[in-house]
C-alpha cells in the first residue's frame, strides 16, 4: 500500500479499551491527525474470530472503517507466556473477564495462578506481542507487528499503564511497565515497535 494518512486528516481508533487509546493516540500526537474513538461514534467492537493478533486487528480495523467511512486503526495485543505454552496470547482480554466485567488484576492472579499450578521454574520468560492494522473504507489494510520481550514478576508492581503492565519486566530494566514513565514505555513497548513500522510506511511527516 502506497497511500498515506497526511496532517489533519481524521483517523478512527478501532477500541474500547481507554488505557490503549489513550496510548495511541499520543503516538499519533506528533502527526497532528484527528483523533477519534470508535465508541465515540457509537461504533461496537465486532467478533474477534481470528486465531491471531494481525487477523483480529484487522478485522475490527475494517469493520470500524466501513461504518465511519473514516480511516480506522486497530491495535491486537497480548501477553505470551512461555511457560504456559503462550497463553494468554490472543485471549488477554478474555482472561480478564469476570461476572463485574474486566479486572486486569483478576487476569494477573489467574496468570500466576497457572505458573504456579504448573510449578513452572523462574525466571517466567514472556513476551507482548501487537499487532497494527489501518484500515481504509474500500477494504485497503496494512498490518504491522511489533515485540517487547521479558519475564513475569510477582506481587504486581506500579500502578501506570494497563492490562498486564504490572507483572510485566521488559529485559534489561528495573521497572515493570507498570511502575515505568509512559513516555519510556512508549518509546519502548511492543506498541511502540509496531508503530514505528507503520509511520515510517504510512504516515506523512508532520
Amino acid at each position: 500500500m502506497t497511500r498515506r494518512l497526511g496532517k489533519g486528516e481524521k483517523l478512527v481508533i478501532a477500541s474500547h479499551n481507554r488505557g490503549k487509546i489513550r496510548e495511541i493516540a499520543a503516538l499519533l500526537a506528533p502527526w497532528r491527525v484527528e483523533v477519534l474513538a470508535a465508541p465515540d461514534l457509537g461504533i461496537s467492537d465486532p467478533e474477534e474470530t481470528e486465531t491471531s493478533f494481525a487477523g483480529n486487528a484487522r478485522l475490527k480495523a475494517l469493520h470500524v472503517a466501513g461504518v465511519a467511512e473514516l480511516p480506522a486503526l486497530a491495535d491486537d495485543s497480548g501477553l505470551e507466556v512461555a511457560a504456559l505454552d503462550g497463553q494468554p496470547g490472543i485471549y488477554s482480554a478474555r482472561w480478564a473477564e469476570t461476572g463485574a466485567g474486566r479486572d486486569f488484576r483478576h487476569a494477573m492472579a489467574r496468570v500466576h495462578g497457572a505458573l504456579c499450578e504448573r510449578e513452572a521454574p523462574e525466571p517466567w520468560r514472556a513476551r507482548f506481542v501487537c499487532a497494527l492494522a489501518l484500515a481504509w473504507p474500500d477494504g485497503d489494510c496494512a498490518l504491522f507487528e511489533g515485540e517487547v520481550k521479558g519475564r513475569i514478576v510477582w506481587p504486581p508492581r506500579g500502578d501506570r499503564g494497563f492490562g498486564y503492565d504490572p507483572i510485566f519486566l521488559p529485559d534489561g530494566e528495573r521497572e515493570t511497565f507498570g511502575e515505568m514513565d509512559p513516555a519510556r514505555k512508549h518509546a519502548m513497548s511492543h506498541r511502540a515497535v509496531a508503530f514505528a513500522r507503520l509511520k515510517a510506511a504510512l504516515l506523512a511527516d508532520s
